[in-house]
């Protein structure tokens, strides 16, 4: 634990640097995985023929190693932050897509059927009513979405783009434990800290009422 704390500290190790590098790609790819996971499954909740193309596409794409998105994006946007974040984004889009798609078509017709005999707009529907009652499948998605993104940015530092992988790769080039673990510890707490957070987020936007229904 000395000879890492003392590896963190050094200059020369530029530890600030690298989780600056890593935090940044994982928000961004994080970010750009939620809203386009979310717009996907809405659309998808509503036409079967897109419900069948995203779902059965996102079960491949779970499929795929995320060391074939980054060899497939490379030739085509270069090395370093850009195939990096496209990879990583098309890995967390998965399971906010296929939890905002059950969710919505988890919603009971008759709730919609009572609000619009009562008047209201398709967007206040959404907003009042469908919102409310995805938000929690949503929020559970993200924090799957978080921690996958944030456990396997490291093989990014393999096209350069930098991050905690880089000291993983040089512990094992190097043989140098310090190092390995000066990659592994902050990304797990990186992860637990993903996992933590979006679990609280998730319990917030659940509203009292499908609390009570749920225990």
């Amino acid at each position: 634990m000395t000879a890492l704390l003392h590896f963190v500290a050094s200059p020369g190790a530029d530890f600030a640097g690298h989780t600056a590098q890593y935090v940044s790609l994982c928000a961004a790819s994080f970010a750009a995985a939620v809203v386009l996971g979310v717009a996907a499954g809405a659309a998808a909740a509503h036409r079967a023929v897109l419900a069948f193309l995203a779902v059965n596409a996102s079960g491949i794409a779970r499929a795929v190693p995320i060391i074939a998105f980054l060899a497939f994006a490379v030739p085509y946007l270069g090395l370093g932050f850009p195939p990096a974040f496209v990879a990583l984004t098309l890995l967390g889009i998965p399971p906010v897509l296929l939890n905002t798609w059950a969710g919505l078509r988890g919603i009971d017709p008759s709730v919609i059927d009572a609000a619009r005999g009562t008047g209201m707009t398709g967007r206040q529907i959404a907003r009042r009513i469908q919102a409310p009652l995805v938000l929690p499948a949503v929020a559970s998605g993200a924090r799957t979405s978080a921690v996958q993104i944030v456990a396997t940015a490291t093989l990014a530092a393999i096209i350069g783009a930098g991050g905690y992988g880089d000291y993983i790769l040089a512990g094992l080039y190097q043989v140098d434990t310090t190092q390995i673990l000066a990659g592994t510890v902050p990304v797990s707490a990186l992860a637990l800290l993903a996992e933590l957070g979006l679990g609280a987020a998730e319990r917030a936007l659940t509203s009292p009422g499908m609390r009570v229904a749920a225990a």
